[in-house]
């Protein structure tokens, strides 16, 4: 076996592959305290959007996605166990932080969607990273955030417009997350910033 087949085999051990470095912390640090910031300026631009749903509240579902973003992209890009809960429940406590309208419940947003796109990651084992794995991601946390929604703020909606919430936080999730955090990732391996990661160098041999 030449060094360089050893060297690669040798980074290629399940240990190695998933134990974090400290490029993967500082990175992932980055990443959850810029997102946290757009969860903020989202959050306030979000009273604006509410007269638009006024007639079928559900509808708001559609714009839910951006605050799922950070699980996506975290997991994405560091492609390590963890990575994905990390990135999302620390975006979501810089956003608290900042003057989140929800409080600490923005915390259990954050680590319930953090914990759902984890669990997709984890059902393809680490290995997959392509557009379906993000795109399922997205759909896990949009149905989480869609059962958070109707246990705290809507529970005296009607089943049928309950119903109806899900599926259309779930597309926000799949579009704005998953699709939207896929091509995000893409677009930071193009500059060269990921080049530590294999996300990174994936991109740039392509």
């Amino acid at each position: 076996m030449t060094s360089a087949a050893a060297s690669r085999s040798s980074t290629e051990r399940p240990g190695s592959r998933r134990a974090w470095r400290t490029v993967d912390i500082v990175v992932a640090a980055v990443l959850a305290v810029a997102l946290g910031v757009v969860f903020q300026a989202w959050s306030l631009l979000w009273t604006a959007f509410d007269p638009l749903f006024t007639g079928f509240p559900p509808a708001g579902g559609v714009l839910i996605g951006v605050w799922l973003v950070a699980g996506v992209v975290g997991g994405l890009v560091i492609r390590k166990p963890g990575a994905a809960l990390f990135v999302e429940l620390v975006a979501a406590t810089v956003s608290a932080l900042l003057g989140s309208q929800w409080g600490t419940a923005t915390l259990v947003y954050g680590l319930c969607q953090g914990l759902a796109v984890e669990l997709v990651f984890l059902a393809f084992r680490y290995r997959r990273w392509g557009l379906a794995v993000a795109l399922l991601a997205g759909a896990a946390a949009g149905m989480t955030a869609a059962v958070l929604d109707l246990v705290y703020y809507y529970s005296a909606w009607s089943p049928g417009w309950m119903a109806a919430y899900v599926p259309l936080v779930a597309l926000s999730g799949i579009v704005l997350a998953g699709l939207a955090g896929w091509a995000l990732v893409r677009a930071l391996a193009t500059t060269g910033v990921l080049s530590p990661f294999a996300s990174g160098r994936e991109q740039r041999s392509t």
